[in-house]
């Protein structure tokens, strides 16, 4: 009677090379335990049973067996077939409710998942109209309004550190005023850029900034009239005007990403 072949993977081949190494003598049990990270008692009880039945005793014993978790192949074609013809173009979330709840067929989303996949049927991706997005108009002459903001990058090259480039751009002309590298986004870099822009061209009735933590201060560092802790937030971290300026001819508050597209700079 011709003997089955017997296929073995990496492992299984590898502690076939070192039983054979071991019964020829050129290992020691020892050595051959360190090597397939086994204890001295396993390794003797391979080795017998590799004496006794061969090649076939290193292969796992469940190796051709069918899990006894696995899903009887009738039920997943049945399920794809409903996924096909009664339940078509629902996700996989949505068609394992209605299949317990109107075939019966009780079975974990993942499962669902995983049977579909295989018949290359993916969970349909709901489409969602595209995000309003309102824009306004520029303000109406220079000076109006100047954004600020700080981009951090390496500007001198791959191998140099990292510099933050502030700037400021003005908001009716889209040009760059003024602009400063820094080690860092500080507010010592953003008063320099309005003292430049003031002793140039003059102070903007307004600031556009985002809300970075410079801009702000803490409950506990701002004491009100009489001595005690304000606990109200600011009044309004995203914009700023600077001291002595009139108000603007807009003076609602701008939304984060609702000012024209930043330049380069």
């Amino acid at each position: 009677m011709d003997t089955p072949p017997v296929t073995l993977g990496p492992a299984e081949q590898r502690r076939l090379y070192v039983l054979t190494e071991l019964l020829a003598g050129r290992l020691t049990t020892i050595e051959a335990a360190l090597t397939l990270e086994l204890s001295v008692r396993h390794l003797k009880r391979l080795k017998a049973r590799y004496r006794r039945e061969g090649v076939a005793s290193l292969a796992h014993g469940n190796r051709g067996r069918r899990p006894s978790h696995a899903i009887d192949p009738a039920l997943a074609e049945r399920v794809v077939e409903l996924a096909r013809t009664r339940y078509v173009g629902l996700n996989h979330s949505h068609l394992a409710d209605l299949l317990a709840e109107r075939e019966g067929i009780t079975l974990e989303r993942s499962t669902i998942r995983r049977l579909l996949l295989g018949a290359g049927l993916r969970s349909p991706r709901p489409r969602r109209p595209p995000a309003h997005r309102s824009r306004r108009e520029r303000m109406a002459r220079e000076g109006v309004l100047l954004q600020a903001d700080g981009s951090r990058h390496r500007w001198f090259g791959p191998d140099e550190p990292f510099a933050t480039l502030i700037g400021a751009i003005d908001d009716a002309t889209g040009t760059v005023p003024w602009a400063v590298f820094r080690a860092q986004e500080d507010a010592a870099g953003y008063l320099a850029l309005l003292r430049a822009v003031g002793a140039d061209k003059g102070l903007p009735l307004a600031l556009y900034i985002d809300r970075h933590g410079i801009f702000t201060k803490r409950a506990s560092e701002r004491p009100d009239a009489r001595g005690g802790v304000d606990r109200d937030p600011p009044a309004d971290p995203g914009r700023a005007s600077p001291r002595g300026a009139r108000d603007p001819p807009h003076p609602r508050p701008l939304a984060a990403g609702q000012g024209p597209d930043r330049a380069d700079v």
